[in-house]
């Protein structure tokens, strides 16, 4: 909250506590269906398949219940080895698939879709030709995310049928191209980590024998165990910091790897594929023993194994090293799968955003928030006050010279947040810094075009307006996000030059808006009764163009009389 200015602003300093003008909440409409419950599909672009997950919720409780599931094997990750983009074979198969996935999701009523692509399409360098491609030929939008942020919702994945009970829980889950190791006890998470081993990615790059060569199977387990070392000595002095070493740390896995390693073991134990898997627990004693056999088999051998796909057995023997080098490192001896992951994740973190989680996870609805103050506490960005004259113009404009929504104000929140993070950098130019801070300094809870919308509404807090010239302005994937950051930039550019001194000299502003002469009127109290603001009236006059120009208004504003 804002201790500087006075309390009336104090109510819209938070993004997530839109005024009573603004539009009803999504969450809100959805409790309002009598019950009625919503059909949400949650589809997961991974660097080997694609998977979806159709749910229903139901928002009075607030709960979900699998309705539906859709799984296929793509290979994006297998990429062109001369220029490391993703072929036009696995492009054609992904658009091919996703347009399968829509007309399941269609069959089932869906009512929104979300879908997310992660480390094949976020490394590939026409990455966002495939994400274009499958907007203009299935019509989906799909959000790339980075791998900490796959780690928060793999995260909320788990703790959405598993209680952690506040005890310490190492989660892993091993994907094609990557693999997330994360710390958490059911409340906020503790640790986030994505490393590039999967086990696409290592099949490709060290596996040339068929039965694995012992030079071949010793160098790959000291390439994991490189990568993974350090990530896992991180997670341990996290550990260390919550003064929870005395109990033992346990162990979560998911993904197809360990759910595949979990039937060999329970199938040549008894005979019988466990049912559910979800709860299974394998031991680091049982996991070591396949691992020594599946690496002496021939491809043709392993796909003979119970439970074993062609694709799985080409790279369960990577996936295996994986998951053992991550027990050994943890010291840990068993652990227990858990059915749930990314695609749950998404629901999760859809109904946390759409305010449909209010208690048990409650924690999370500020995840955004709290990512954003953590950056700008460690820039010392002392965005506060400016924030608060942003929200507090946002809310008072709405339905009257635009008509953003809540999310248009949590953007602008943010970036005038950290709108002076440059500074950091070098005070020359600290727009620009601002920009390339925010981009790189790794918000949780935003997607890729979200970070890059409020980066560029910070960038653009002074000096050159937005221009398509202008690189990180073009990238915007649209004319939308273009006009977003035009109308919270100029924005922004306004209650920065309410805060020019940067000392509290303004304690509240009003405004009202005259339709007859299209005038919008700042009445500006001050902090001090004697204080005339006059560096601030004249920064606002120097500041005031862009806005006028972008709502087609004329903007007065003037010192109220006590």
């Amino acid at each position: 909250m804002i201790d500087t200015i006075a309390a009336d602003l104090s109510a819209v300093a938070s993004p997530l506590k839109p005024n009573s003008s603004s539009p009803l909440p999504l969450g809100d409409r959805l409790k309002g269906k009598d019950g009625a419950e919503f059909v949400l599909a949650a589809i997961d672009i991974g660097t080997n398949s694609i998977h979806m997950v159709v749910v229903s919720i139901d928002p009075s409780l607030p709960s979900f219940n699998i309705i539906g599931k859709e799984k296929d094997t793509v290979r994006l990750g297998d990429f062109c080895e001369a220029t490391g983009d993703l072929t036009e074979e696995a492009m054609l198969r992904g658009i091919n698939s996703l347009k399968r996935c829509l007309q399941v999701a269609n069959s089932f009523n869906a009512d929104d879709i979300v879908a997310v692509a992660t480390s094949a399409v976020r490394e590939a360098g026409n990455g966002q030709v495939f994400i274009e491609r499958v907007k203009n030929d299935a019509g989906l939008s799909i959000k790339l995310i980075s791998g900490e942020e796959e780690a928060r919702r793999i995260y909320l994945g788990v703790i959405s049928s598993m209680e952690l009970k506040g005890n310490s829980h190492a989660i892993v889950d091993i994907g094609g191209g990557s693999t997330e190791i994360i710390l958490g006890r059911g409340g906020p998470h503790d640790f986030l980590s994505s490393s590039k081993v999967g086990a696409v990615r290592l099949t490709s790059r060290f596996i040339t024998s068929d039965p694995l060569s012992k030079k071949e199977y010793d160098y790959l387990r000291a390439y994991v165990r490189g990568v993974l070392e350090p990530t896992v000595d991180s997670l341990k002095r996290k550990l260390a910091k919550t003064n929870d070493t005395q109990a033992p740390l346990k162990l979560i896995g998911t993904s197809g790897t360990i759910e595949c390693l979990a039937i060999l073991v329970a199938m040549g134990k008894t005979g019988v594929e466990p049912d559910p898997i979800n709860g299974y627990r394998l031991t680091y004693d049982e996991l070591t023993k396949w691992l020594g056999r599946l690496r002496k088999m021939s491809y043709a051998e392993r796909l003979e194994l119970p439970g074993m796909s062609e694709r799985r057995a080409e790279i369960i023997v990577p996936g295996a090293v994986i998951l053992q080098t991550a027990m050994s490192l943890l010291g840990v001896d068993q652990l227990k799968i858990c059915e749930r992951a990314l695609r749950e994740g998404l629901v999760v973190d859809w109904m946390l955003t759409h305010g449909l989680i209010e208690n048990r996870m409650a924690y999370q609805d500020s995840i955004r928030a709290r990512s954003v103050r953590k950056l700008s506490r460690k820039y010392k960005a002392n965005g506060e006050t400016v924030a608060g004259f942003a929200v507090a113009i946002f809310d008072q404009t709405q339905g009257i010279i635009h008509d953003l929504d809540s999310l248009a104000r949590e953007y602008l929140w943010a970036a005038a947040m950290l709108h002076n993070s440059g500074h950091y950098i070098s005070h020359s130019a600290h727009h620009k810094h601002s920009y390339y801070l925010i981009r790189n300094g790794g918000l949780l809870g935003f997607t890729e075009t979200e970070v890059e919308i409020i980066g560029n509404i910070a960038r653009y807090h002074r000096k050159s307006q937005p221009k398509r010239r202008h690189e990180n302005y073009s990238n915007l994937p649209s004319k939308h996000e273009r006009k977003l950051v035009d109308q919270l930039s100029a924005i922004l550019r306004v209650a920065v030059a309410l805060d020019r001194a940067r000392c509290g000299a303004i304690a509240s502003v009003a405004s009202t808006f005259d339709a007859n002469t299209q005038t919008l009127k700042l009445l500006l109290t001050p902090t001090d009764p004697q204080n005339t603001c006059e560096l601030e009236l004249w920064n606002l006059g120097y500041k005031k163009a862009w806005f006028e120009t972008v709502f087609d208004v004329s903007l007065r504003a003037e010192v109220a009389d006590y």
